[in-house]
C-alpha cells in the first residue's frame, strides 16, 4: 500500500469493501471510541476512498451501532 509515496507494510487491512467504495469496519465493542473513527479515516484516506461504515455488533438495536463516515477529499 502506498500513501504520498510512502511504502506502508499492510498493517492496515479493511475488513470489507463494497463494490471497491464503500468501506465496513467491523466492531464489536462497548462503544465506538474516538481511535476507531481515526482507524476509518486512515482506511479512507490512504486509499482514496469516500465513504465507510463502521458497524458496532454489540448493541441491541443494529441501528445504534452505524457510524457513516465521510472522507472529504
Amino acid at each position: 500500500m502506498k500513501y504520498k509515496s510512502l511504502e506502508i507494510p499492510n498493517a492496515y487491512r479493511l475488513d470489507m469493501l463494497v463494490e471497491n467504495e464503500l468501506v465496513l469496519e467491523l466492531k464489536s465493542v462497548e462503544k465506538i471510541e474516538p481511535i476507531h473513527m481515526a482507524q476509518m479515516l486512515t482506511y479512507l484516506k490512504t486509499n482514496s476512498f469516500r465513504l465507510g461504515l463502521l458497524l458496532n455488533f454489540n448493541v441491541d438495536i443494529m441501528r445504534k451501532g452505524i457510524k457513516r463516515v465521510v472522507n472529504n477529499l
